[in-house]
């Protein structure tokens, strides 16, 4: 056996300490290393780029060919070329990551249609409304045709499969209440729209809630797919900012203001959205 002297114990002891405290430093400077924080206009200005979180679909944000189309993604393009700025679209299904992302600064804007419900308005700033629409059942339909579920009273006892984070979460847990009845929620935290209305047509779960103008755009592709029952009255959808990007919001506002009125707005809404 080695013996060591007192000497080289405390060295040994010292060298232990050290390589410690240089663990402890290099992993507490690694944690406080700055992290991404909300910007406002001036700094999306002066780097050029605008960074924007939205939804993969066949509506919102999707490729076609070697070049990528969508009612957001035309929209925020051409928010951008306005300002002259460099949009850095980012497609994230989760809508709870979106919101996160828009909170700690990975994201400068969400460039989807969030409803404008009291809920959300303490953490987020809503541009002016964008949209008009409401949230809608997706059921399969009956061998005849016919669906199970014709009234919001046909929901008791039953789960609902719903986006994670979804406004629509407050709205049924309110609708249980009103018909006096339990109704269950599984919220989904991969999947989007699209994703909740392939499932319900191939039998995966039963019922799906969904934002109506998504449902309604992309139903040619589901036949057995039923949208027909209402869940909430029609409301404001808009995108949404930092509360620390206020003069973003106002940058925002008023180029939608003005674009809507343009037939560039309504070529690009009609290209997207289907109406009766």
């Amino acid at each position: 056996m080695i013996k060591l002297s007192l000497t080289q114990t405390k060295w040994i002891k010292y060298l232990l300490l050290g390589l410690v405290c240089s663990l402890i430093s290099f992993f507490w400077f690694r944690d406080k290393s700055p992290r991404p924080q909300p910007r406002d206009y001036a700094a999306i200005s002066a780097e050029g780029v605008i960074r924007v979180a939205t939804e993969y679909n066949s509506v919102s944000y999707f490729a076609t060919g070697d070049s990528m189309a969508g009612f957001n993604y035309e929209l925020i393009q051409a928010f951008a070329r306005s300002k002259g700025l460099k949009a850095e679209i980012i497609p994230e299904m989760s809508f709870e990551k979106r919101l996160q992302g828009l909170v700690n600064g990975t994201f400068d804007v969400i460039a989807y249609g969030i409803q404008t419900t009291s809920e959300f308005k303490d953490s987020l700033l809503f541009t002016a409304p964008i949209s008009l629409s409401k949230q809608v059942l997706v059921q399969r339909k009956l061998a005849d045709g016919k669906v199970a579920i014709t009234s919001q009273l046909g929901l008791a006892g039953k789960t609902l499969h719903l986006i994670k984070g979804s406004p629509a979460v407050m709205r049924i847990k309110n609708l249980g209440n009103e018909i006096g009845d339990t109704i269950y929620i599984k919220e989904v935290d991969k999947y989007g729209t699209e994703q909740l209305l392939a499932m319900v047509e191939h039998g995966d779960i039963d019922y799906a809630v969904c934002d109506e103008e998504i449902a309604r755009a992309s139903v040619d592709s589901f036949p057995q797919i039923d949208i027909s029952t209402g869940i909430s009255f029609n409301q404001f959808n808009s995108w949404a900012v930092s509360k620390q990007s206020p003069a973003l919001r106002d940058s925002l506002n008023n180029w939608i203001k003005s674009f809507m009125k343009t037939k560039d707005f309504k070529r690009i809404y009609r290209s997207y959205y289907k109406k009766d």
